[in-house]
Parts: C-alpha cells; structure tokens; sequence
C-alpha cells in the first residue's frame, strides 16, 4: 500500500470519531466512548472493519501468555523502560499475527482507504488503537509491566495542513518514573509488523517522507 494511501485514509477517521485530542481520563472511558467491552481477564473484543464496526471476542490461552512472557524475556535484554517498551512492540507484532490468524485480519493493511471501510479484514486507526490498548491491558493484568502503565488512546489533528493533518488515533503507553507518554502506534503498518513507539510529543504523521519507523 502507498504512503498516499495511509494520508488519505485519516479521512474517515476524523469524520467519525472527531477532534477528540488529549484524552487523560481512565482508559476504560475510551472503551465508553466507541461501545467496545474492555477485556475482562485474558479475553478481548477485536475491532475491525473500521472505527468498531465489528467486533470480535478473543481469548488469549495459557499457551499465548506463555509466548509473551517468553518474548519479553527474550527482547527484554536488560532490566530498563527502553527495553520493555521493546519487548511490547515485539509483542504486539507476535499478538496482531496471532489473532489476525484466528479472526481473519491476517490482510490488514498498512493505513487504510476508503475502499476498505466496512471489510472485516481491515482496520483503522481507531480499531488498531483500541486493539492495542486492549493487548497491552492483557500484558499488564500479567505482571509483564514494571516500568509503564496502560493509559487512555488520544488523537492530534494539524487540520490547517489539510489532508495531511486529519485527526490519527493512537494507544498509548505511560512511563512510571518519570509520567512520560509513548504513542504504541500499529496502524501505520500491516498486520503483524512491529508499531512504532515515539514520545507523543513528537507523535504524529508530518508527511509521505518521515513516518515514524517500527520498533526494532
């Protein structure tokens, strides 16, 4: 899929869920916000077809939990924020090809356009937001967060840019020590590649030439 495509494809976003921006309320009133059941254990309810059009319940087994853990020992190489926030990515990436396999989102491309609104196998931003609020949610209610806390998605907007400056979702990420928010942002990637993660202060997409890049 072309840059292009991931700019135009905001589009859709801002016309439905609005110019919400910062969000510092509890999470679960994101969940509030767009009528999707925050997970309850080790199940969630997977967003696709765009902005929560449909929904779909998934259970992470022991065997799944087993599989973070290890990733995050393994990615996790020393004891620091950095590093966890390495292992979460990495985690992401393992979850959305894990689930994408299960609920038929294996093709989710990267962005998204206005052909796709409605498909069960695509996301927006909204859903890839809420998603990963809810994998992350599932890491912490598993002791695999020490340094971070869950916190509630948020959207910028720079509309005097034009198209280039509708609103975007992203999942965020709370640092313990310090208060400081990272954007977990897996929707400008196809399903199963890492998210970028980026201090929401430099969060945003600027243009066709400097997306944030994947985790590595």
């Amino acid at each position: 899929m072309g840059l292009q495509r991931v700019v135009w494809s905001a589009l859709l976003s801002i016309a439905i869920a609005g110019c919400t921006h910062d969000r510092l309320g509890p999470v679960e009133g994101h969940y509030q916000d767009f009528q999707v059941d925050p997970p309850n254990k080790n199940t969630v309810t997977v967003c696709h077809a765009y902005t929560c059009k449909m929904m779909t319940k998934f259970r992470f087994t022991d065997a799944d939990i087993d599989e973070l853990r290890a990733i995050f020992k393994k990615i996790k190489k020393a004891d620091t924020a950095e590093e966890e926030r390495r292992a979460v990515a990495y985690s992401i990436g393992w979850i959305e090809t894990r689930v994408g396999a299960a609920i038929g989102t294996s093709t989710d491309r990267a962005g998204m356009d206005f052909a796709a609104s409605g498909d069960p196998t695509q996301m927006d931003c909204v859903d890839e937001s809420t998603n990963t609020t809810s994998y992350m949610l599932v890491m912490q209610n598993n002791g695999l967060l020490k340094y971070h806390t869950v916190g509630t998605p948020f959207s910028k907007d720079q509309l005097w840019k034009g198209v280039s400056g509708w609103t975007h979702w992203t999942a965020v990420l709370k640092e313990n020590s310090n208060g400081q928010r990272w954007a977990i942002d897996s929707w400008i990637y196809a399903n199963g590649v890492n998210p970028a993660v980026v201090e929401v202060e430099k969060w945003y997409i600027e243009d066709l030439g400097s997306l944030p890049v994947a985790q590595k």
